[in-house]
């Protein structure tokens, strides 16, 4: 099979889906901000489930771009990870339900010694839950946080917006903001 570049059409127009749905997903981040506990529910669904649509259709504009070019429909199947895939229309799955009673210290599922993946999923909730209790997140969290809010602050002219969020953070932030320069926009 011939390797080419992606045309930059593409490129560029999948480029700008990425970047919507890294702003839904940095949205979602600031919802669950704790003083933003009013509509935490809502917003952090309406933009997570935003940013999953977008993620989703990035996904098919590259599988209609490969369709075209050629690709096998069973190897385009393998490449979407159909196996993987599960429709938020059927709400809330087993495994999510295990989750997150690890998360909230809940007794595991019944079915959680027969199922692999609810008794993996309600393990990993237990262990982001015992995380959770330690004072710092892991140095790459707190990372990709900083620069996702200190790239809105800096777009949206709103450092102070920083304040909302956990002290570490907001200084990480105002430093990826400080070092960040946003281009001028030629005139047309």
């Amino acid at each position: 099979m011939e390797h080419t570049p992606m045309p930059e059409p593409m490129r560029r127009a999948v480029n700008q889906m990425v970047y919507e749905a890294v702003e839904r997903c940095q949205e979602v981040m600031s919802y669950a901000a704790s003083d933003v506990a009013r509509d935490w529910k809502r917003m952090t669904l309406y933009r997570a489930t935003d940013a999953a649509d977008t993620m989703n259709s990035v996904a098919m504009l590259i599988a209609a771009f490969c369709e075209q070019d050629g690709v096998d429909p069973e190897t385009l199947n393998g490449y979407l990870q159909l196996r993987q895939q599960q429709s938020r229309a059927d709400g809330p799955q087993e495994d999510d339900r295990a989750h997150l009673a690890g998360l909230l210290g809940q007794a595991a599922p019944a079915d959680a010694s027969e199922l692999g993946t609810v008794r993996m999923l309600y393990g990993r909730g237990q262990r982001e839950a015992e995380t959770a209790q330690q004072p710092e997140d892991s140095p790459e969290v707190l990372f990709t946080m900083a620069c996702l809010h200190g790239l809105r602050a800096k777009l949206c002219d709103d450092l102070g917006s920083l304040d909302r969020f956990p002290p570490e953070v907001a200084a990480m932030a105002r430093r990826v903001a400080a070092a960040l320069e946003v281009p001028e926009l030629a005139a047309t």
